[in-house]
């Protein structure tokens, strides 16, 4: 017996419900385990997606900076994460690899081995369970990006706007925050849920059987996901901060960070489709973070003579003349030699 059509169920349409025949509802039994379990799934996804540091719900582990590297915090493997941890190293090697076609890498020696320094000391104080590759992307634009699987890239813009290494530090540690919470292969689980969820959902009414559908519309799903964007960057502060302190910098140069970084939202339309919380209230959260969960620190660094030195270094890479490229030259017809 084949499967019933949905796009003709309008025409069991009674009293505003959808009726379904004896011989409709045996056909489609899978289908409603199957739909309620993708419900479930999508719930159990969902449910976890907030990490805001003023979340009580909040696990112990994670308010406690001294469980660093001995607890699973975000999207791990199972009905939250279709991803494995080697495969999501395989889906981040390849994404890299692609990435770097699209733009052009600075190949500085000193540059590269600083900050690959920096990064494992801030690796080893965090949760992540992959190596983290930093690279730096030659482009005077400022930001940054993280891949599956630990690969982060920082432009050189944004490195010179940060003036001390704590600042540095706290974007690298914001990066790590996501690699160790797996943002990446996590939002790709709830897409291919929300993907699956938009088939029709078999449930049970007071009427008798009765079918609903739980796609939204084209507005709504960006919206829903624009949310659950915006829980997963407040995360990252939320545990970046923590990766800071615990790597003995000064968790104020977090908030310098993000000072820096982003600027207040001019329009309230740009605020409520912003990717990340509004910024006062990123500042507060972190800073309520910063005081209520992280013990007081007796010396904490803010800057080193290694920063300065390879912020100057970078600073001559920047300033550099670029080689141009020779372009072709005509020869006159005459002086052209022929076979």
């Amino acid at each position: 017996m084949q499967s019933p059509d949905f796009r003709n169920w309008r025409t069991l349409v009674h009293n505003g419900r959808i009726t379904l025949t004896e011989e409709v509802m045996k056909t489609t039994r899978t289908t409603v385990w199957r739909s309620v379990l993708l419900a479930v799934l999508t719930l159990a996804a969902f449910s976890v997606s907030s990490y805001s540091s003023h979340d009580k719900k909040n696990p112990k582990a994670y308010r406690d900076v001294s469980l660093i590297g001995h607890r699973a915090i975000g999207f791990q493997s199972g009905p939250v994460n279709w991803y494995s941890l080697d495969k999501e190293k395989q889906i981040g090697a390849q994404l890299s690899a692609e990435y770097e076609k699209s733009i052009s890498l600075l190949h500085d020696e000193a540059t590269q081995a600083y900050l690959q320094r920096l990064t494992q000391t801030i690796s080893q104080n965090s949760d992540t369970q992959f190596p983290i590759t930093t690279r730096v992307v030659d482009s005077g634009d400022s930001f940054a990006l993280t891949l599956a699987g630990g690969y982060q890239y920082i432009s050189r813009g944004l490195l010179l706007q940060m003036e001390n290494e704590g600042e540095l530090a706290s974007v690298i540690a914001r990066g790590i925050a996501h690699t160790s919470l797996r943002s990446a292969t996590g939002l790709a689980t709830r897409a291919g849920l929300m993907k699956a969820m938009s088939i029709p959902v078999i449930l049970a009414g007071s009427d008798g059987p009765v079918a609903s559908s739980t796609s939204n519309n084209d507005l709504s799903v960006p919206l829903t996901f624009l949310k659950f964007s915006r829980a997963d960057e407040s995360a990252a502060d939320y545990f970046g901060v923590q990766y800071l302190y615990k790597t003995g910098y000064s968790p104020e140069c977090f908030i310098s960070f993000i000072q820096k970084v982003w600027r207040p939202q001019g329009q309230p339309t740009a605020t409520a489709f912003s990717p990340f919380p509004p910024l006062s209230k990123r500042l507060q959260s972190v800073r309520k973070e910063i005081n209520e969960i992280l013990p007081k620190q007796g010396t904490a660094i803010t800057n080193t003579e290694s920063f300065s030195a390879f912020r100057a270094h970078l600073l001559t890479l920047a300033s550099a003349p670029k080689p141009i490229p020779a372009k072709p030259t005509l020869l006159p017809p005459d002086s052209q030699k022929r076979n």
